[in-house]
């Protein structure tokens, strides 16, 4: 057995499989360059320690169950100017995840809250914090489900355990008493241990219609916001800009919200006029009008 295959034997021994992976490379580029056995043997141990730092963001990147994985470098600052860049950089410092604070991102649809989120949610997990992301309809939800077997203690704990719980689409269904109260019950029990992620297509004043009940959201909000960084973002929908571009839509005013209100305020005398009934029994009484 040759000294390489003996290195090979030993290194898959002791798990070292990038090392492994690249022995031949790294004896040849030595034997070239002759580096000092010191520098030699740093520049193996970096080889398997960033091997090990890149399979441990991955396994940490998938058990977030992020929908997609965006940095802030994807995001598009100049097609949402009321996003304050100052701010964000100051949440990339994750100062909030040490203190345990909030962060809401606030707006209409597709205007870049979720991939804030997530890119929070990325910067958490390459700085060694656990995160965990769920829409709030799957995460009511599952705690619902689990309140109804008898699991419920045991189940928070999944939603308790990591730093950063990113809980996304806060409004988008309304939620019966059992799930507000349920919301309540893991706001309350993160409040000041953890913190929380949350993206919202409704203003605060809009959340007692979310709970159903003025009083409990009222409850939730002064737990959440008490620590906390709320960021209004205010601007058209990424999705619409590529169908802008292409002149498939002419302004924001063709997004599918606003024709249907448009619609809806055509004042009577524009609408055309309706179709006078047939006398009883005239021949056109029976004719399809679909033809």
């Amino acid at each position: 057995m040759t000294t390489i295959e003996q290195l090979q034997d030993t290194l898959t021994a002791l798990g070292l499989a990038a090392i492994e992976a690249r022995l031949e490379t790294l004896l040849e580029r030595a034997a070239k360059q002759t580096p000092s056995y010191g520098d030699f043997l740093l520049e193996v141990l970096r080889e398997e320690a960033e091997a090990r730092r890149q399979r441990y963001l991955k396994t940490r990147l998938q058990l977030a169950h992020l929908p997609f994985v965006k940095t802030f470098q994807q995001f598009d600052f100049g097609f949402q100017p009321s996003l304050d860049e100052r701010q964000i950089r100051e949440l990339q410092t994750l100062r909030f995840v040490h203190e345990a604070s909030n962060v809401i991102l606030l707006g209409p649809p597709g205007v870049g809250k979720t991939h804030v989120a997530v890119a929070l949610a990325e910067a958490a997990i390459r700085a060694g914090q656990a995160a965990y992301f769920m829409t709030a309809h799957d995460l009511v939800a599952d705690l619902g489900t689990a309140y109804r077997e008898g699991r419920l203690e045991r189940r928070l704990r999944i939603y308790l355990a990591p730093k950063v719980l990113i809980i996304d689409e806060m409004g988008y269904l309304p939620l019966d008493a059992l799930g507000a109260t349920i919301f309540f019950q893991l706001v309350s029990a993160r409040y000041e241990r953890g913190s929380i992620i949350l993206t919202s297509n409704k203003s605060y004043g809009d959340w007692g219609g979310i709970f159903g009940d003025p009083i409990i959201a009222t409850a939730i909000l002064d737990r959440l916001l008490h620590h906390s960084t709320t960021i209004n973002i205010r601007g058209e929908s990424y999705r619409l800009k590529d169908r802008k571009r292409a002149g498939l839509l002419t302004s924001a005013r063709d997004s599918p919200a606003e024709l249907e209100a448009a619609r809806s305020s055509t004042p009577a005398s524009a609408a055309p006029p309706a179709r006078p009934k047939p006398a009883r029994g005239s021949a056109s009484a029976g004719v399809d009008e679909r033809s």
